[in-house]
């Protein structure tokens, strides 16, 4: 045997100087309509490298995509001072994570494992039973190694994904990224595809830039202008043109994204000053508002309550006005109490009855009105689950680095997945991540190549800035992660289902079995095997109800 194979579950990683996770899986099971994934990692005991032509032999094999995983730097995979023991490696270095095309050759490297990603996506065409899944590597001499997997089709559907998702796509990242001008038509292209990515892996709401997002700006400085409102500014008085708007929201429902996040109206971490607004004013292109601008001053407080009344009319004309939620501020303390109330007051003035969502973590705000509908990062849930906040959203980003599921580069993916049982557990209605496709520094002060660069120049964890790489031909390309977190949603779905079927009791009675405690936003099996015994478990259960056996 000149090439060493072995078969692994998605949630395995597989660095290239390590000794390989051992062979662990060759059988799995889905529902129609999911994504399935398995690995196919391999090495040569021969001395030199070689390209191996592979071939898929499956009556599934138009269901099939094959990807390289592809290993991408970092230099600051966690916080050397603020970390836990549940991540893989510590140190810098290569981490496997994106997903290119495949070409059917692979380079086989002598020493050092790769790995071939497969998902399975079926879109409920494929009828219930067991198919084969044939991987061979043929050497340059015509020796032949092969693997197979069965995976089982339950015929069954997961329901329609009702937790809200929303993962901030950054189009300003896509235009400097691109070289293309804002609002082209190869701009809208590009924005596209990249909704089109989100929505096929669980995003159903898109943070929306009625002006240009005031996000990880460094305050006196601003990021490419994404601003879809037209704004026109005579002797005090302001009009509003909402066709980019109107396109924008056509573009998110043509790729399957039915809910819109309003862009933050006041600058972050505080409230203290107005976005970056582009207008007309008297014949001029300028900015009329900005760092400059005291958030709480006359004059912004009078453009944002007409701008907001010239917005609800342009929704309900359009009947969008019930899919529309608001922000103030991002991320505030309590410190910023005051200048968040004063905002949220403007706009739950003008907007009544349309949510008003910010990411936050002190309990205060909720406690005293400020907010009605907290987004809580998920090392800071546990006061609102013990008061029994309703529809309830959680989030997390680089500062959840410690005890809680995450997505960096450095953790495992079982990490990552597990979010899906927990947001199930806690009956949770929202999920917020900021990093879609965040390709900038901290405060936005440089660009970077997110295939160099994978921490923002060591301004976060690896990981955490984005889910996607991006591809030359102007789409998406996936990372592992990004269809791991998709399975954390499936997860979800097919215990919501199952729920429908028994009762939610049951349910997580089934979910917990076998774990040492019970599940929490900081306390989850740590491992592969436990969350993969979970889906079978579901899935048998499935089975039994649905098709009798």
């Amino acid at each position: 045997m000149s090439t060493k194979l072995r078969l692994l579950s998605s949630l395995e990683k597989v660095f290239p100087e390590e000794t390989c996770p051992k062979d662990d899986l060759h059988r799995g099971s889905m529902l129609r309509n999911e994504i399935y994934s398995f690995q196919v990692a391999c090495t040569t005991d021969k001395l030199l490298n070689y390209t191996a032509n592979v071939t898929v032999e499956s009556p599934l094999r138009d269901c099939l995509t094959v990807y390289t995983v592809g290993c991408v730097p970092s230099m600051m995979p966690l916080y050397p001072h603020w970390h836990d023991e549940d991540y893989l490696k510590t140190k810098p270095g290569l981490f496997p994570d994106v997903l290119s095309g495949f070409s059917g050759k692979f380079l086989v490297t002598a020493g050092y494992w790769r790995s071939l990603w497969i998902a399975v996506e079926p879109r409920g065409q494929a009828k219930a039973g067991v198919y084969p899944i044939r991987i061979t590597f043929e050497d340059p001499e015509g020796g032949r190694d092969s693997v197979q997997f069965e995976l089982e089709i339950i015929g069954q559907d997961l329901p329609e994904q009702k937790l809200i998702v929303t993962e901030w796509v950054h189009t300003d990242c896509l235009a400097n990224y691109y070289k293309i001008p804002v609002f082209s038509e190869a701009y809208w292209k590009i924005v596209e595809n990249y909704l089109s990515a989100a929505a096929k892996y669980g995003m159903n709401m898109v943070l929306t830039p009625v002006f240009t997002p005031p996000l990880d700006t460094k305050v006196g400085g601003e990021r490419t202008t994404v601003q879809l409102v037209d704004v026109s500014v005579k002797d005090g008085t302001y009009s509003f043109g909402f066709s980019r708007l109107a396109r924008w929201m056509d573009t998110a429902e043509r790729c399957g994204i039915s809910r819109f996040e309003i862009s933050h109206l006041f600058t972050q971490w505080g409230a203290k000053a107005a976005p970056k607004i582009m207008a007309t004013a008297d014949g001029e292109y300028r900015r009329i508002f900005g760092w400059e601008t005291d958030a709480s001053s006359e004059e912004y407080t009078s453009f944002l309550r007409q701008f907001l009344r010239s917005l609800r009319a342009f929704l309900q004309a359009r009947g969008m006005l019930g899919k529309c939620w608001f922000h103030v501020s991002d991320e505030p303390s309590e410190e910023h109490l005051e200048n968040y109330r004063r905002g949220r007051e403007i706009i739950s003035s003008e907007m009544p009855g349309c949510p008003i969502i910010d990411a936050l973590s002190s309990y205060k705000f909720y406690e005293t009105g400020s907010v009605k509908k907290p987004v809580v990062s998920s090392d800071h849930i546990e006061p609102f689950l013990e008061h029994g906040v309703k529809n309830l959203w959680a989030y997390y980003c680089c500062n959840q680095s410690v005890g809680v599921s995450n997505r960096f580069l450095a953790m495992p993916s079982y990490r990552n997945r597990v979010l899906g049982l927990q947001l199930y557990k806690f009956r949770i209605e929202g999920f917020l991540q900021w990093g879609f496709n965040f390709w900038n520094n901290a405060f936005s002060e440089r660009l970077i190549d997110p295939y160099r660069v994978t921490d923002g120049l060591c301004s976060w964890p690896s990981g955490d800035p984005f889910i996607v790489y991006p591809g030359e031909d102007g789409h998406a390309v996936p990372s592992l992660r990004l269809l791991v977190f998709n399975e954390g949603l499936q997860d979800l779905r097919a215990l919501q289902l199952l729920e429908s079927l028994t009762s939610y009791e049951e349910t997580l009675r089934l979910l917990e079995d076998g774990f040492a405690e019970p599940l929490r936003f900081d306390r989850y099996p740590k491992s592969a095997f436990a969350l993969l015994s979970v889906r079978r478990r579901v899935n048998s259960r499935l089975k039994e109800l649905c098709c009798g056996k």
